[in-house]
C-alpha cells in the first residue's frame, strides 16, 4: 500500500509549513489526487489517520477533490476525458493518448491554528 508512504510526505509537508509558519495545529489538509494517479482516496484517507496521530495534524479532517483524467489524442490531435492510463481515444479510438491531466497529487491548501 504505498498510500502510506504517500501519507507520510503529506505529513512531512505539513510539519515543514508548521516550522515555516508557526502554526501549532492543523484542522483540515485539502489535497488534490488525480484519477490517473493509482492513489485510492480511501485508502490515503486510512493511512493519513495513521500517521498524524501524536502529530500537530492528529484529528485533522484530510479533504480529497478528485481530478478528472485527461488526455491528448496523438491520432486526433484533441484533448479528451481519460478514464484510465492506456484507454483509447474515446472520440476516434487512437492510440496514444497522452495523459495531460489527472496523473497529479498535491497539498492544495491547509487550515490551521
Amino acid at each position: 500500500m504505498h498510500e502510506m508512504s504517500l501519507a507520510e510526505g503529506v505529513l512531512q509537508i505539513v510539519e515543514d509549513a508548521a516550522g515555516e509558519q508557526g502554526f501549532a495545529r492543523v484542522r483540515t489538509v485539502v489535497i488534490e489526487i488525480g484519477q490517473l494517479s493509482s492513489v485510492e482516496p480511501e485508502a490515503m484517507r486510512f493511512c493519513f489517520d495513521a500517521v498524524t496521530r501524536g502529530s500537530l495534524a492528529e484529528g485533522a479532517v484530510l479533504e480529497v477533490i478528485e481530478v478528472p483524467g485527461s488526455g491528448l489524442c496523438l491520432s486526433c490531435d484533441r484533448t479528451v476525458p481519460l478514464a484510465a492510463l492506456y484507454d483509447p481515444c474515446p472520440l476516434c479510438g487512437g492510440f496514444p493518448v497522452q495523459p495531460t491531466g489527472g496523473t497529479e497529487m498535491r497539498v492544495k491548501e491547509l487550515e490551521v491554528d
